[in-house]
């Protein structure tokens, strides 16, 4: 099993009724590849193992949604038999009774406890590469009670080795099947939401130029500098915390690149709209649904997860209104930060952005505790559908990524591909992830910023596109920052963040793409209740 190790240190190195709509930046069209908009799904708390380890084989139970594969569909780096009966999770007596093999979770298990994901745990449940302490360290057994039949495990920390099939999460295994997904795609830091959606917009979390409330969420990133390793909120969000830990991020992102070349974006996300009352009365920044999967009343906006408010250039603080629909994605009054509404009006209006950013209402962004597949499931199945029957679709791809692993057990380590010594650190060691030899550079000059170990673990990656290989499973490493890149590459000439972006090493998922062939069968609309093909 020491092999395994091996692995790690080889990898070193608005209102609708407003006015008509705008027509598109002209620099939209400008683009390197026939993508013109493309639509990010950032979805919460899943490691790659945990929604496709026995892809493409569903176990077809009576009573299940029926999950039959295509011919020739190709196999993932996923559950072999040995991991699923002789798993060194069940075999490790520190993990105590919550030793257990990877075990199946059903339909009637779709609302589970939420997983230990911070970022030194997550390290920790590697044991050096071993991958055999995840109960140990990041599980996490709840109250809540599966159905019959559920194993018993499953009110354990042993929940964490739990796996969900074809049954359960029809609609990512209907999409694999019919587009491209990757089995090697990292969280590009170990870590939960914060780090996750930093990443996702700028592939750096050292930098915070602004902290109150205390440094729990921080660590010394060197050189007189802070890195984020935890969840604080955005300093002067309307729905911030007053009590607890929050920060503003300095040096640059995605969004600061798109503004300097004119080309229309917008981050969307469940609650922005402060205006609106839900159908339970609630608005504000109380507005919040109540899952009938989860029976959990949760907020639609999570501060938290909105990366884009963390930094002074793209604050939309006080949440103001675009003043008509013609705004969205261009400059104005809401600088580029929007309810999820905005972006179904966007659409509907024939004005798509070029680049979007979707984040789901709390009680369906899929991060367990709160949410699940099912209420996620219904989500993205929602967008994608109407993405379809859209006059944008023929230029249009879907990713579906997500911001961290929520400390579910996946099987693969990732390379290191940036190193750290922090007491937050435990993955080569105590202290240490690599030697810190290799470590990017952070803002401001900082030559080694610490504290952004990674890759870390693995998650799913799907991309949706009439452009997209199909049924096609993508084996190259890339990371959340690989996103920037696309979008970088696409509609930037290749420029890049700088300052110590994970963007100057990302992989490409160009791999996942057949630009040279528009597919005439390259939609695929699915029951957003079950995920099965209409």
């Amino acid at each position: 099993m020491r092999r395994v190790f091996a692995t790690l240190v080889a990898g070193l190195m608005l209102n609708p009724g407003m006015v008509a709509a705008a027509p598109p930046s002209g620099n939209d069209s400008k683009t390197a590849t026939p993508i013109k908009h493309l639509v990010v799904i950032f979805q919460e708390n899943v490691s790659f193992d945990h929604y496709f380890g026995t892809y493409p084989n569903a176990l077809n139970s009576k009573g299940d949604r029926i999950f039959t594969p295509a011919p020739g569909t190709p196999t993932v780096n996923g559950l072999s038999t040995a991991l699923l009966t002789a798993n060194p999770n069940k075999l490790n007596s520190m993990n105590g009774t919550g030793a257990a093999n990877p075990f199946r979770l059903s339909i009637i298990d779709a609302s589970t406890a939420d997983q230990d994901h911070d970022y030194t745990p997550e390290q920790q449940a590697y044991d050096l590469g071993l991958m055999d302490l995840f109960p140990n360290f990041t599980g996490a057994g709840g109250t809540a009670i599966g159905g019959t039949g559920t194993p018993a495990v499953f009110n354990t920390n042993g929940l964490t080795m739990g796996y969900y099939d074809g049954n359960t999460v029809t609609a990512y295994w209907n999409y694999a099947q019919h587009f491209a997904m990757s089995d090697a795609s990292y969280d590009t830091n170990f870590g939960p939401s914060t780090p996750g959606a930093l990443n996702l917009v700028s592939g750096q979390t050292n930098g915070v130029i602004d902290n109150v409330n205390g440094t729990g969420d921080l660590i010394d990133g060197g050189d007189s500098s802070l890195t984020v390793i935890s969840d604080g909120d955005p300093i002067g969000d309307a729905c911030s915390t007053s009590t607890g830990e929050k920060f503003t991020m300095g040096g640059k992102n995605i969004g600061d690149l798109l503004n300097a070349a004119g080309v229309t974006w917008g981050f969307f996300e469940g609650g922005f709209d402060l205006q609106t009352v839900n159908a339970n009365g609630t608005t504000g920044c109380n507005r919040s649904t109540t899952s009938t999967v989860t029976m959990v009343k949760k907020l639609d906006y999570i501060p938290h997860h909105q990366p884009f408010q963390y930094y002074p250039s793209t604050a939309n603080p006080t949440h103001a209104r675009p003043t008509s629909v013609s705004e969205i994605g261009n400059n104005g009054r809401a600088n580029h930060q929007y309810d999820i509404n905005d972006f179904y009006n966007a659409l509907d209006h024939g004005i798509l952005p070029a680049v979007s950013f979707l984040k789901a209402p709390g009680f369906q962004d899929g991060h367990a505790g709160y949410s699940d597949p099912l209420d996620e499931q219904t989500f993205v199945v929602g967008v994608i559908n109407k993405l379809e029957q859209s006059q944008e679709w023929d230029s249009t791809a879907v990713i579906i990524a997500y911001d961290d692993s929520d400390g579910w057990y996946d099987h693969q380590p990732g390379p290191i591909a940036n190193q750290s010594t922090t007491s937050a650190d435990a993955l080569t060691g105590p202290g240490a992830c690599g030697n810190g030899a290799v470590a990017l550079p952070g803002i401001n000059g900082n030559p080694h910023a610490n504290g952004r170990c990674g890759y870390g673990p693995r998650l799913p990656f799907l991309v949706i596109s009439p452009y997209s290989r199909e049924n096609y499973v993508d084996h190259s490493t890339t990371d959340q920052s690989s996103i920037i890149r696309f979008v970088e590459d696409n509609w930037l000439g290749g420029e890049r963040i700088g300052d110590g972006s994970f963007d100057s090493i990302a992989g490409s998922i160009n791999n996942m793409f057949d630009f040279t062939h528009l597919r005439q069968d390259g939609t695929l609309f699915l029951n957003s209740t079950t995920g099965e093909v209409k």
